[in-house]
């Protein structure tokens, strides 16, 4: 089924069809598109945005490091740290990029370490927009894959709530492409927050605990998982109601920080769990940061249902098809 390389594209998909959108309002939108929003990709190439940049660098760092095993905390992150300082020298890094991931990579581009890089307070959408390649890898374990995806957001944004809910972008991706049933995710994601709420991946993630107010690694980490499973609580309602025409943001939230991204994402995907195009279209045609609630919806569609259920012609048309590629079939 091609499940890596559906995800690849579709996140990238889900991202070039919100960019157009991201900052207009349901009104301005259905003005602008129409009553369902944006309808495919524009442009040719069909451009993308920060966030498919951002997820190719994370999965060209994560394929060095794979050549090179054992896959360590201190082989990866000069990887990343090296991919990340590209993306921010990039002339295409123009695509209204967020400002933790400006600022941190600035601060990484001038030596400092990455914890003190990172910034700490900020739990924007950034960290779990990226990482749909390390759910995507194979032959991780699940504290490898765990402390992976937290690490990669870490580099950038130091808050919990970032490192958690890229934890759970990371294993909703893996358990899609591995056959788990679109019905049964929220409550995998659920207990997942449960099991790993005292779990602090020292290896990974050093002393980025040691923050203000903070007492024990625990107190840190458990605050991000609380918040995560607050908005599933939210996220496990929409579902329930079913409701595929109204703005999804109203529902899970708007988008901009990591947990409500990856819950809109869900439903957008949750909505339409066999209909791909459905679902970036819903998350485009969102109040809210529609190119990466789109972004993260086509990331588990594709992972659910593979290449073949993205429309062919798009493959051609959209941005960084060749990284896309390349990445896809490493781990198809």
């Amino acid at each position: 089924m091609r499940r890596a390389s559906g995800a690849m594209f579709g996140l990238a998909y889900g991202d070039a069809l919100g960019a157009p959108t991201e900052f207009l309002t349901m009104e301005q939108i259905h003005r602008r598109f129409g009553e369902h929003g944006p309808t495919q990709p524009d442009g040719d190439p069909a451009l993308v945005t920060d966030d498919t940049q951002m997820a190719i660098a994370v999965g060209l760092g994560l394929l060095d490091a794979l050549a090179n095993p054992p896959f360590t905390p201190d082989l990866i992150t000069p990887m990343w740290r090296r991919r990340f300082v590209d993306w921010l020298n990039s002339p295409d890094n123009n695509r209204a990029p967020g400002n933790t991931c400006l600022r941190a990579c600035r601060n990484l581009a001038a030596g400092e370490s990455w914890v003190e890089a990172t910034v700490a307070g900020s739990k924007g959408c950034g960290a779990n927009m990226r990482v749909a390649p390390v759910g995507l890898a194979p032959g991780l374990s699940d504290e490898t894959r765990a402390g992976a995806s937290q690490l990669q957001a870490a580099l950038t944004h130091g808050h919990p709530t970032g490192l958690a809910a890229s934890e759970l972008t990371a294993f909703a991706v893996r358990w899609l492409a591995d056959g788990m049933a679109p019905s049964d995710l929220p409550a995998a994601l659920r207990a997942r927050c449960r099991d790993q709420r005292a779990v602090y991946h020292e290896r990974w993630l050093g002393a980025l605990w040691q923050q203000p107010g903070m007492d024990t690694p625990e107190t840190f980490i458990a605050r991000g998982w609380d918040e995560c499973l607050a908005v599933l609580d939210r996220l496990d309602e929409a579902v329930a109601r079913g409701d595929r025409t109204s703005d999804p943001c109203a529902a899970t939230g708007a988008g901009w920080v990591a947990e409500e991204a990856l819950a809109t994402g869900l439903l957008c995907f949750l909505l339409f769990p066999e209909e791909p195009v459905g679902a970036i279209r819903r998350g485009a045609a969102s109040s809210g940061d529609s190119d990466s609630i789109a972004c993260l919806a086509g990331a588990f569609a594709g992972a659910h249902l593979g290449m073949d259920a993205w429309p062919g012609e798009w493959s051609a048309r959209i941005e960084y098809a060749a990284d896309l590629a390349r990445l896809g079939g490493a781990w198809d």
